[in-house]
């Protein structure tokens, strides 16, 4: 098996890991268990603690001392233990410890695989811009997959969803160490400082205006992706409340109808070199926080009905434009703007930023607000949950078009192939 195949399998199975229960545990926690929305914000919050504190931390280590294909390894088999565990929890509190153990493993993963791939893909010769989004679009067909697979075999409420996950993340910690070496640096300058020799120089990014900007609106996209992950299935299947759409295919296969998401990822995963070539990093970002106003407001209006489904089926297809543009793109800014002594942790930066911070204060307060403001005797008010997201958004975009300067440079984007 090629280089380039090998790193397919690998993306393929890093999604697949999350995508056999992220889309569905809230009907899992709200139908099966009966449990509060509050808590159910708080178990969201555990992506956000485990990316805030572990992927800086973990690059930082493929950085200086662990080889990333090694560690990145490890930690899957780890995680994979903790979802096992995972169904046989009967209470909140002990579910939000275990499955904060599980996300303390997988969310480092998530940019520590960008890095293996990347440095791969860069030993081997190869265009990284050309040929990593080909190779990531199998981590949405992975993704894709497991929720088919969740929700065709039955599972989309139940614990087994968790042992889907613990199998392929297993199959995939133990793949991990037979992928090429990717060793750490270890440049350290004799006369280097703590911070250099602890791998903190990373953090120092948080000093340059344009890098401290696209960190902190990083956190804000965090917090929309959450937003979405979160109630999007659940906001399908609580049409099932009402008599007309019970039956309805939305309803009932409503996971299914989430998955067009993650089709549309593919198709605007292919389109980025050719929009960050054309349009530059700003223009590529602006759009995707666009996509974001537009996929909030087409759920507000969408429903089980023919029209009402036409709109839940574009909000999904704006989907793959809106994560596609920011996660993507701004990998590929880290890797364009940053030294590659310290890219692994620079990576881990931006996790820490999105799915760190984002999401922990995504998780928190959007469960806060939407019991406090759109539920009323146990009902959820979904049109205006999805208006306020989608307000949200459009603040972000119009902020960051004018507080991220950036200007648009064709020849930008070829230093990832150096």
């Amino acid at each position: 098996m090629n280089i380039k195949n090998r790193l397919t399998l690998m993306s393929f199975l890093q999604f697949f890991v999350w995508g056999a229960w992220l889309i569905t545990v809230g009907n899992y926690w709200f139908g099966t268990k009966q449990w509060s929305g509050a808590e159910f914000g708080a178990i969201f919050s555990t992506l956000g603690l485990s990316s805030i504190i572990m992927p800086a931390l973990i690059g930082i280590m493929a950085d200086r001392w662990v080889s990333a294909q090694k560690l990145y390894g490890t930690l899957h088999i780890l995680g994979g233990l903790a979802l096992c565990y995972i169904p046989q929890v009967d209470n909140p509190a002990t579910f939000y410890w275990v499955i904060f153990g599980a996300m303390l493993c997988y969310m480092p993963t998530i940019s520590l695989s960008n890095s293996v791939a990347y440095t791969i893909l860069k030993n081997n010769d190869y265009d990284v811009v050309k040929v990593f989004p080909p190779i990531r679009v199998w981590g949405t067909v992975g993704f894709i997959a497991a929720m088919w697979l969740t929700n065709l075999s039955g599972n989309k409420a139940s614990g087994n969803m968790f042992y889907i996950s613990a199998v392929s993340a297993f199959i995939l910690g133990i793949y991990s160490f037979t992928l090429p070496e990717c060793p750490p640096q270890k440049l350290i300058e004799k006369d280097a400082s703590l911070t250099q020799k602890l791998g903190l120089n990373a953090f120092k990014l948080f000093g340059t205006y344009k890098m401290a900007v696209f960190f902190i609106f990083s956190m804000f996209l965090g917090a929309a992706l959450q937003l979405t992950n979160m109630y999007g299935d659940v906001f399908l299947s609580e049409f099932g409340k009402i008599p007309e759409y019970a039956d309805s295919f939305v309803v009932q296969k409503s996971t299914l109808i989430m998955s067009i998401s993650q089709f549309s990822e593919t198709a605007f995963i292919l389109a980025i070199p050719f929009f960050l070539k054309r349009f530059g990093i700003k223009q590529v970002m602006l759009i995707s926080m666009l996509a974001w106003v537009l996929r909030f407001g087409f759920f507000a209006y969408g429903d089980p009905s023919f029209g009402g489904t036409a709109l839940i089926i574009m909000s999904c297809i704006v989907y793959g434009m809106a994560f596609d543009f920011f996660n993507i793109s701004g990998s590929l800014f880290i890797e364009t703007s940053t030294d590659s002594k310290i890219r692994s942790s620079a990576q881990g930066l931006f996790m820490m930023m999105s799915n760190g911070f984002g999401a922990f204060f995504g998780g928190i307060i959007s469960g806060q607000v939407i019991d406090a403001f759109f539920t009323h005797d146990g009902a959820r008010d979904w049109h205006g949950i999805w208006l306020s997201f989608a307000g949200y958004a459009l603040v972000i975009a119009i902020a960051f078009a004018v507080l991220f300067k950036h200007k648009h440079n064709p020849e930008e984007v070829a230093k990832v192939t150096h």
